[in-house]
């Protein structure tokens, strides 16, 4: 019933049309998903904040040797470190902005940090890029699996600390 993201989204298929270098992909789906993640140089994940729930995608990118860049909103504020295994668009003083100023924000601190540290970085320096991705790697398979998460939720459960 989000009749506002429907029109966005079917607005975004009519524009694809005209654009080569563009695509929506329908009929996202498990198989779909663990193509893009295999095949990703990096995973955009730019929800509004404070609007992310989760993030998995992002985890699952990572493992995949996949760099995020994101906003700071769900699981990124826990794992990332802007330049080392990740990007982030940092926070805006959002409580202080309409949404449209959070979203040009957003949006131009994304491009700043593509043309700036992204590009630079995967075309320039590719060693430098492929530390980014096993930093990822490294750190998204110690900090997010399911090992770490039980023994989390036992500690806290029981206050069990040996």
């Amino acid at each position: 019933m989000d009749y506002s993201a429907i029109s966005i989204f079917n607005s975004l298929v009519e524009e694809s049309k005209n654009n080569k270098n563009m695509a929506v992909l329908t009929g996202y789906e498990l198989s779909l998903s663990k193509s893009l993640k295999q095949g990703s140089d990096l995973w955009l994940n730019n929800p509004r904040v404070p609007r992310e729930a989760s993030g998995t995608s992002g985890m699952t990118a990572a493992m995949n040797g996949s760099i995020n860049l994101s906003t700071d909103d769900g699981w990124i504020p826990e794992f990332a470190k802007h330049g080392e295994n990740s990007f982030v668009v940092p926070k805006g003083d959002y409580e202080n902005m309409s949404i449209y100023e959070q979203d040009n924000y957003d949006m131009n601190k994304l491009y700043e940090i593509l043309e700036n540290e992204i590009f630079p970085a995967y075309y320039d320096h590719p060693n430098q890029w492929r530390k980014i991705q096993y930093n990822s790697m490294n750190d998204v398979k110690d900090l997010f699996n399911s090992d770490r998460m039980a023994d989390e939720y036992y500690q806290i459960l029981y206050n069990y600390n040996g």
